[in-house]
């Protein structure tokens, strides 16, 4: 008999369920096929035969009684024979079944959803697989011994992809400001970041149309925002510091940082068993940053100088088995007023300092151990970069180190999809989302990792909300 199908509208009340369907629909299922509905609409029909009789969509069914749904599309499939019917029942739910993920297009995919606020639930993955995704299980055995995930043996896969958008790397961020770390104190106003996330944004819209007027970000910040500030003001991630400390330091090794900032850096070696010596031009900034030290840091707390990193050898007498640092990105942010301040001098006159400030490094650093530094291309008054990941690794061979590893830290995207539609389609700049982690070694890279040790994670998020 030759098939010929078409599309309807039946009433839920006509529909008939295949008495011997063998596909279960749980009610958790169910729901999440119901939410789906509500939040794409009907899109896709029950399939039935001429009699009313459902061949596939038992599932789609229930959700619309859930719902109570009167009236659904359909699609009648004429001509099938019995045979075939209860074979389409039985293929319709298996062939989807047989397909796969591609788990690094699917990761992508889901991010981009998270990142967007979408509620991920509605796309039917359960916890246990999307924590999969966060951060998959990799078994393996080492000489030895030692059995476990990468994750659960380096904190995270020990690839050159940092993803600190990801859900676990963010409760972990969380878990440690919520230790107490301000590490935007110390600073002048000018020095936090204005940008708002992409809900706050939204917020603030909404906000400004039930007032009539428009809001400042500060006035919008500091009288109206219901939601989380963890990302508007500049601080130094303190995952990314726990990671580096516990691959590239001894545990109770001593980590010299010659651009210190604020305190994520020291509180977060302090709580991993390293000590920490940083050094900062602004007194200011050193002061806020012991006041945090005494309140939230156990032994050894960190220490912090006062001066010109150039001069550092002075300032700090210890010898280090780890360096450490984010450096000023040339003139992107003014720190101070001070003449000595890196991100006052033009670009040639901050190379050549930034230079010496990585050659005294180099004498500081005991044989055979690791330097990490964390930066991100910077542009010039034309718009144009400026290379200056490069140039602090040309810095650091001059000075005598040798080039060892290099990573990408991708960053939450926050209100970047705001404000990079008009930047591109006017100068076609890519909105810049990641940072450079940059590994150096003084002498044999096996030696420095030796010395080391083993990787052991200190702070759980349990611990860290206790």
């Amino acid at each position: 008999m030759e098939k010929s199908h078409q599309f309807d509208n039946r009433k839920v009340s006509d529909l008939i369920p295949y008495i011997n369907n063998a596909r279960t629909h749980s009610d958790v299922q169910v729901k999440q096929i119901a939410s789906s509905i509500q939040e794409f609409g009907f899109t896709n029909p029950i399939l039935i035969d001429e009699e009313n009789g459902i061949i596939a969509g038992h599932g789609r069914l229930l959700a619309a009684e859930l719902l109570n749904i009167e009236t659904v599309p359909v699609y009648i499939l004429k001509g099938l024979t019995p045979v075939q019917k209860k074979a389409y029942v039985l293929a319709d739910n298996q062939l989807a079944l047989n397909a796969g993920w591609d788990e690094e297009l699917l990761a992508m995919e889901i991010e981009f959803l998270q990142e967007a606020d979408f509620d991920i639930d509605l796309l039917g993955f359960d916890e246990d697989f999307l924590s999969f995704m966060d951060s998959p299980e990799q078994d393996e055995t080492e000489s030895n011994g030692r059995v476990g995930s990468l994750t659960e043996r380096f904190l995270i896969s020990p690839f050159s992809v940092f993803n600190s958008r990801i859900g676990w790397w963010q409760d972990r961020k969380r878990a440690w400001i919520e230790l107490g770390i301000q590490s935007e104190l110390g600073r002048d106003d000018k020095l936090s970041i204005t940008s708002l996330t992409t809900n706050q944004y939204t917020e603030k819209n909404q906000i400004e149309k039930k007032l009539g007027r428009k809001l400042t970000i500060d006035e919008y910040k500091n009288e109206h925002c219901t939601l989380s500030k963890l990302a508007t003001t500049s601080i130094f991630d303190p995952v990314l510091a726990e990671i580096c400390y516990e691959w590239f330091c001894p545990q109770g090794g001593h980590i010299v940082d010659p651009f210190a900032g604020g305190s994520v850096r020291g509180v977060v070696a302090s709580r991993v068993n390293r000590s920490y010596s940083g050094n900062d031009l602004r007194a200011e900034q050193v002061e806020a940053n012991r006041l945090q030290a005494e309140d939230i840091c156990i032994e050894p707390k960190p220490q912090w100088t006062i001066g010109d990193s150039v001069e550092i050898e002075s300032l700090i007498k210890t010898k280090a088995d780890m360096i450490f640092s984010c450096p000023p990105y040339a003139d992107l942010e003014k720190y101070s007023d001070d003449v000595r301040d890196l991100s006052n001098m033009d670009y040639h006159s901050f190379i050549d300092a930034y230079r010496q400030i990585i050659k005294a490094c180099f004498r500081m650093l005991k044989d055979n151990r690791f330097a990490v530094f964390v930066v991100g291309e910077v542009r010039d008054k034309k718009g144009n970069y400026r290379n200056f990941v490069s140039d602090t690794i040309s810095a650091f061979i001059d000075a005598g180190f040798n080039y060892y590893n290099e990573a990408i830290l991708v960053n939450v995207v926050g209100s970047l999809p705001i404000r990079v539609g008009k930047q591109f389609s006017q100068s076609r700049k890519l909105g810049k989302t990641h940072q450079n982690i940059l590994v150096f070694v003084k002498g044999d890279g096996k030696k420095a990792a030796q010395a080391c040790g083993d990787v052991e994670i200190h702070m759980d998020e349990e611990e860290a909300e206790n």
